[in-house]
């Protein structure tokens, strides 16, 4: 870890920073993009409960759709390696976005399973052109080591603010969900239409950048990034569950559903501010350091979240805070340490990048379609306040994360060596 901090610190010296305002011109599609993944993460499931769906039903969904979802990431990160701009996809995914976000959240009154379905597929498809060919042209925008972990912590930082917004702004703009998720979707279209007028400004960035062609499997060879995205597959379902069960934990265990939009906020703005922490370190010991510290704290507050009950709103209220510190190191680190990878072993960032959100939206889909079904299986009931039941959310909801957590930092200590080298 020490020969990662010192080469980064030598190549940082020799290649010029990007300037703040091309950081924002790239960074500000992460804003609107989240202002779809938080809904569709932690909304979605409740406000379809809310209009008669089981939660077995919508879990089945949910799992259909993500893999669908998954499915073609690395068809589209191919392609976008071969594209004259990756800009184009994201140009083409605006109406997909738009058109399916807006059907999703306000769905007709006889809609059922099958247009929970159909607007999954088309938010999805337009979600994976806009994000993968995005993070792919942010790891061609700079040589550097440690100015990739600054691209990728800005990026991240504004959608983490997007996030905010997005689990804030419903309960100001509409007396319900169902109301505010509306309204939230109109200012969604003309934040999203900004972002991406605001590439424009990267052309001449993004033409410095030759992304290399090659196959849909070509990245899969490399054993380097085999090993990290193994790490990451596991870290990333130890993160998924608790997204996909948060408002349920906070309604029925804590009994203080009036306060999930602050728990959100808490979260995320923590996620945020502790953005900067991570660069440093990362500077300071490594990326492999950093994200490690990252994944010990996460184990130690999630394992803390599992004892908590009924009315322990200010524990649960630090809980969020110091998750959400952690959080900052899983979106800051292992796409810059990704970045690097690909340098070393060569090849189009797409092709990796597609890949790698492959799994992490398989991560999503297996935390949403395993944990829902399971809990009904073990007897919580939405609402309910059978004891056995909320036990199992708890540690399902806590327990769980924390236990995948630790192994997924025993994964990076164990290889740590392979992946930096």
């Amino acid at each position: 870890m020490s020969s990662d901090a010192a080469g980064a610190r030598a190549s940082f010296a020799t290649v010029p920073k990007l300037s703040a305002a091309s950081l924002l011109a790239y960074g500000l599609l992460g804003l609107p993009l989240a202002f779809v993944a938080l809904p569709i993460y932690v909304h979605l499931p409740k406000l379809y409960a809310d209009f008669g769906l089981s939660l077995a039903t919508i879990g089945a969904v949910l799992l259909a759709a993500r893999l669908w979802d998954a499915v073609i990431d690395p068809l589209i990160g191919c392609w976008g390696d071969r594209a004259r701009d990756r800009r184009l996809a994201i140009f083409a995914a605006v109406p997909l976005l738009v058109a399916g976000f807006l059907g999703l959240v306000q769905p007709p009154v006889e809609a059922g399973a099958a247009w929970l379905l159909g607007m999954l597929l088309l938010v999805y498809l337009g979600y994976s052109l806009a994000s993968v060919n995005h993070h792919a042209l942010g790891a061609e925008l700079s040589p550097d080591p440690q100015e990739r972990t600054r691209i990728t912590a800005t990026r991240e930082g504004l959608a983490l603010f997007g996030v905010v917004l997005a689990a804030v702004l419903p309960g100001l703009l509409g007396a319900t969900l169902a109301e505010g998720l509306a309204r939230l979707a109109w200012l969604f279209a003309g934040v999203l239409v900004l972002a991406v007028l605001a590439l424009r400004r990267l052309a001449p960035l993004a033409a410095r950048a030759q992304a290399a062609r090659m196959s849909l499997h070509a990245a899969l060879r490399s054993l380097r990034f085999r090993r990290l995205l193994a790490v990451f597959a596991l870290s990333g379902i130890a993160a998924a569950i608790p997204a996909s069960l948060l408002l349920f934990f906070v309604a029925d265990v804590l009994q203080a559903e009036a306060q999930s939009g602050a728990f959100l906020a808490i979260y995320f703005v923590a996620g945020a501010a502790g953005l900067p922490l991570w660069v440093w370190l990362a500077r300071r010991r490594g990326k492999i350091f950093a994200w490690g510290c990252g994944m010990l704290l996460a184990v130690g507050v999630f394992g803390w979240a599992a004892t908590l009950g009924a009315g322990e709103v200010l524990a649960f209220g630090l809980i969020c805070a110091l998750s959400g510190i952690a959080l900052g190191a899983d979106l800051a680190l292992p796409p810059s340490i990704l970045a690097d990878l690909i340098t070393r072993e060569g090849g189009g960032a797409g092709s990796y990048f597609g890949w790698w959100n492959f799994v992490a939206k398989l991560n999503l889909a297996l935390a949403a379609g395993v944990s829902l079904p399971l809990l009904g299986w073990l007897g919580y009931v939405p609402g309910g306040r059978d004891e056995t039941g909320l036990l199992a959310l708890a540690w399902i909801y806590a327990g769980v994360p924390a236990f995948l957590k630790l192994m997924s930092l025993l994964l990076l200590i164990r290889q740590r060596k392979e992946i930096a080298s």
